[in-house]
């Protein structure tokens, strides 16, 4: 159920400047989890992702240790468990998205610009994609709030954009859905993150391909 409800969910998303500034050792640390997430999310076999997702989130955890206070270190905890849960499916994910929602809030606290507001758009992708109660805490107008703080803060990302134009496609409005994917796809590109780009401009091409032929 989850990895069919979160499916293109994980998330890849640019850096900017942090309150806390991280040093060069936890800049390169942050990079090599960027770079390997997008390798696993779209270069590694479907059927192998799962494993590989779980040991880069005993890094991303690792990460998280040695920088309590870096807001970075808690969005990509919690969007490597985010994409672990997807890659997993079943009920045992559940407890995967929880963590990915408790790193995420944790990245508020600690920095709600950090990474262009990625936690926010994070954080709403979860709430966008996970079932809702009982089962777990999907919410489609926590998701709103939190993807709109995400433009607010970011409005012309790839990441930001792409999320908010499949939540207008979930809410039935395929027509508002088009016209942000498009800007989506004309986002500028983020130098050092080519594989990430081209992956979700992918992504934004199937789903637009799915607006135009539901």
């Amino acid at each position: 159920m989850i990895k069919r409800i979160l499916g293109t969910a994980s998330l890849l998303l640019a850096l900017s400047h942090p309150a806390w500034a991280l040093d060069a050792t936890e800049s390169q640390r942050l990079s090599a989890i960027q770079q390997r997430w997008a390798e696993i999310q779209y270069q590694v076999p479907e059927k192998q992702r799962a494993t590989e997702f779980e040991k880069l989130a005993a890094q991303s955890a690792a990460f998280t240790r040695s920088s309590p206070n870096a807001a970075e270190a808690w969005i990509w905890n919690g969007i490597v468990n985010s994409s672990w849960a997807g890659a997993d499916g079943g009920l045992g994910a559940l407890g995967k998205v929880k963590d990915a929602r408790a790193s995420l809030e944790q990245a508020l606290k600690l920095d709600p610009s950090a990474l262009q507001g990625s936690a926010y758009t994070s954080l709403g992708a979860l709430y966008d994609r996970v079932p809702g109660w009982p089962v777990s805490f999907g919410d489609d107008e926590k998701a709103e709030q939190l993807l709109r703080k995400a433009l607010e803060i970011n409005p012309n990302g790839i990441d930001s954009l792409y999320f908010w134009g499949d939540h207008l496609y979930r809410q039935g409005k395929p027509e508002q859905a088009r016209e942000v994917l498009e800007k989506a796809k004309a986002a500028p590109p983020r130098p050092g993150r080519e594989l990430a780009d081209q992956g979700r401009r992918q992504e934004i091409d199937a789903l637009l391909q799915e607006i135009r032929n539901p």
